[in-house]
């Protein structure tokens, strides 16, 4: 039975804390794939992500200041196994025609989670009354919205073809 009963406020904060570890680990991801990434289109999206991904752990830690918490992750198996998929891809294609195929669709896999997560939070945070977090979780939706359409994108234009060649 737990100590006391969770709220709301609670929940926010936990997940609040896994999305910030989760950013944490990607920005960690995102310079070896595109490192790994054979085309340049999909290596200048994993490094114009990168720079998101620096301004989305800025925004949430202004939301941590805002609660007067700081600024902790709380280990997130999820965001674990997807980017350990994106490593096990980069290993087994290494110079396949398919390794920027599996890279994109592990990227998106990244965004959908990312999408879930801060959709969630930015309607917690209206409900809760807390506008300015609100406000910062919307511009990083936004922001992975775009970055999920560009991906589909580039996938549909060239990577998924050249994997097919």
């Amino acid at each position: 039975m737990p100590v006391k009963d969770k709220d709301l406020n609670d929940l926010f904060l936990d997940t609040l804390k896994d999305i910030y570890f989760a950013e944490k680990h990607i920005l960690k991801a995102l310079p070896k794939m595109a490192k790994a990434a054979q085309s340049d289109k999909l290596r200048a999206a994993f490094e114009k992500h990168f720079d998101e991904t620096e301004g989305q752990v800025e925004r949430l830690e202004q939301i941590f200041e805002l609660l007067g918490k700081p600024a902790r992750g709380k280990t997130c198996d999820a965001i674990v196994g997807i980017l350990d998929e994106g490593s096990e891809i980069m290993g087994e294609y290494k110079g396949c025609e398919a390794l920027d195929a599996g890279l994109l669709a592990a990227a998106q896999a990244v965004e959908h989670y990312e999408i879930s997560r801060y959709g969630t939070l930015k309607q917690w945070a209206t409900q809760l009354g807390m506008k300015d977090a609100a406000k910062l979780l919307d511009a990083t939706l936004q922001q992975e919205k775009k970055t999920d359409v560009a991906l589909t994108t580039l996938a549909e234009a060239s990577v998924n073809r050249a994997a097919a060649a």
